[in-house]
């Protein structure tokens, strides 16, 4: 291996501890030690490297996986379809190219689309969660995990009030999926009153939503 070669597999695997680091800190403890800009500026440098040097890739780098470990204290659920996250397009190009894939991708079911309509609304930034239903009561509502398996939170989740215990003229077996979130302002207000507690503060509302149910 030549000394760049060997030099991009010293910092590949430099940004693969120090991400696995920052995972755990997100995804398993909600405590977060640095900001989303920060973090996605160390998952890009680690990309850019695995596409420069594709034997880099490992199938545990974080650049190919979602989520996180089930943590032990909750029983396992798993996912019927996978649970995946969203991607990120940054600019022009990377939105372009995201259109091309989709033309692609629907080429192949022989499905021909001149145009797209687009649908676009702000991004919550919460606890990903699938709710499952079946003949329209809620039986169980899980974390996405790591995308297959993820956490019965079932117990805590019927804590809150804005999720349906029931639905009417549901299908026989529903599954919803969507993000628990907490405001900005009532993150405030939760942040305030730790502080005049005593205890330590959250980093930002999507940790404090999700220790709220972990």
């Amino acid at each position: 291996m030549s000394q760049a070669g060997s030099d991009a597999a010293l910092r590949a695997q430099e940004l693969r501890a120090e991400l696995e680091q920052h995972n755990r800190r997100y995804y398993e403890q909600d405590d977060p030690s640095i900001g989303d800009r920060e973090y996605d500026t160390l998952l890009d440098e680690l990309r850019a490297l695995e596409a420069e040097h594709p034997e880099l890739v490992t199938l545990d780098s974080p650049t190919q996986k979602v989520g996180a470990k089930r943590l032990d204290r909750f029983e396992p659920v798993e996912h019927a379809i996978q649970m995946l996250s969203l991607g990120n397009a940054r600019n022009a190009d990377e939105l372009n190219g995201w259109l091309d894939r989709a033309r692609s991708h629907l080429a192949r079911e022989s499905i021909e689309v001149d145009d797209f309509t687009y649908v676009v609304e702000p991004k919550i930034d919460g606890l990903a969660v699938s709710l499952r239903y079946e003949d329209g009561v809620f039986v169980r509502g899980a974390t996405r995990g790591d995308g297959v398996v993820g956490e019965d939170i079932s117990q805590n989740l019927m804590t809150i009030a804005s999720i349906p215990k029931k639905l009417s003229n549901a299908p026989r077996v529903l599954e919803v999926r969507g993000e628990v979130y907490l405001p900005i302002a009532d993150f405030a207000a939760l942040n305030e009153r730790r502080a005049a507690a005593g205890e330590s503060t959250f980093m930002n509302p999507r940790n404090s939503a999700a220790g709220s149910l972990r």
